[in-house]
């Protein structure tokens, strides 16, 4: 039951590394929670040793600049924490229109692991999914890569309006709208697969009106040329006359072999309705049917919403029940030794672990 959980209430601490710089490799891995208390508590243990395991790998190589960010599902948020839940958590809704669909797939954990190296991000993956081993399932594994100038794989820049500096952290931070979870952000990630050999048979200034910029020097086009359905067109979102940013680190991913070639979409914000509005645009045409043309080409084949809690709360995270811990603490306290004359404080761990002098 959730009310085992020991954690306590959000407050503002160190956030999560949203909005940190874009990095050469990342692995994307969604995963469902299996059933059972054991599962439970496997994913709560991780949640609090999540930071200690990113140093322990990190500082095999400090100049990979590895960095892990932990998302939670809005199922897997009610059976993990006896705790009020972030403001616009929900799972990610379905789009449809005619034969375009953001389908909606499952996910109770997502783990977005970058670097600058893809053997610091593989040795992670590893070491997360071996502390899970027969809690979770994994519904979607992708490894991507930087492509030459940041281009996807349809051969356009990628992320040219990312916000940098404040502008991205007021972008994807919580604020005073939701004081519980101050500091926390929300993300969107969509699998998207393109149809390379249509894509190709294009004229570059069609592929061009599509996107919304030139191909070789990303220039946007102007507004004389730009058809009102272009992806960048549909993607930008205002209200009461002001842009509302997102941050994207999408990537792109790719099996030559399989003739799978893909861009995984990754968009965060301190809110999901600024992603969802734009999905809607794209999907659904604003107004209604006038879609992004880029979808004849890509197809989303997962979908999937999640709350990136701070830091500071995954750290706070225990999966010991609280009638476990008293009745520990009072055996400690009837069984203790003398006190020690030595200088240390004779605490060990911080999270029970026994001391070693």
């Amino acid at each position: 039951m959730a009310s085992n959980t020991q954690v306590s209430a959000p407050t503002t601490g160190i956030s999560q590394p949203v909005s940190s710089p874009l990095t050469k490799d990342a692995i994307f891995l969604v995963l469902t929670i299996n059933p059972g208390d054991q599962s439970r508590a496997s994913v709560l243990s991780l949640c609090a040793d999540l930071s200690a395991l990113l140093r322990t790998v990190g500082f095999r190589a400090l100049e990979g600049a590895l960095s892990c960010i932990m998302g939670i599902g809005s199922d897997a948020w009610d059976r993990l924490f006896d705790l009020p839940r972030p403001a616009a958590l929900h799972p990610f809704r379905e789009i449809r229109s005619g034969q375009r669909c953001a389908v909606s797939t499952p996910g109770d954990l997502l783990f977005h692991i970058r670097a600058k190296r893809m053997d610091l991000c593989f040795e992670l993956a590893m070491q997360i999914l071996t502390r899970l081993e027969g809690a979770v399932t994994t519904c979607d594994e992708v490894h991507g890569f930087r492509y030459f100038d940041d281009r996807d794989l349809l051969g356009f820049v990628d992320g040219t309006e990312n916000p940098i500096g404040g502008a991205a952290a007021e972008a994807v931070f919580i604020g005073d709208e939701d004081p519980a979870f101050t500091g926390g952000s929300y993300v969107i990630v969509q699998k998207y697969l393109h149809d390379l050999d249509a894509w190709n048979k294009l004229p570059t200034e069609a592929q061009e009106r599509i996107i919304g910029r030139t191909k070789v020097s990303n220039i946007e086009l102007g507004d004389s040329v730009k058809p009102a359905s272009a992806h960048n067109a549909l993607t930008v979102i205002e209200e009461d006359g002001r842009e509302i940013k997102i941050l994207r680190d999408n990537m792109p991913f790719g099996l030559p072999g399989h003739g799978e070639f893909g861009t995984y979409f990754i968009g965060y914000s301190r809110s999901p309705r600024t992603i969802e509005q734009m999905l809607e645009n794209m999907f659904i045409g604003r107004p209604p049917g006038n879609y992004d043309r880029i979808l004849d080409f890509s197809t989303p084949v997962t979908g999937s919403l999640f709350f990136i809690p701070t830091a500071t709360f995954l750290d706070s995270v225990s999966s010991v029940r609280p009638e476990e811990a008293e009745s520990s603490t009072l055996v400690e306290a009837s069984t203790s030794p003398a006190p020690s004359t030595s200088s240390s404080l004779g605490i060990g761990s911080l999270k029970g672990e026994r001391s070693y002098e």
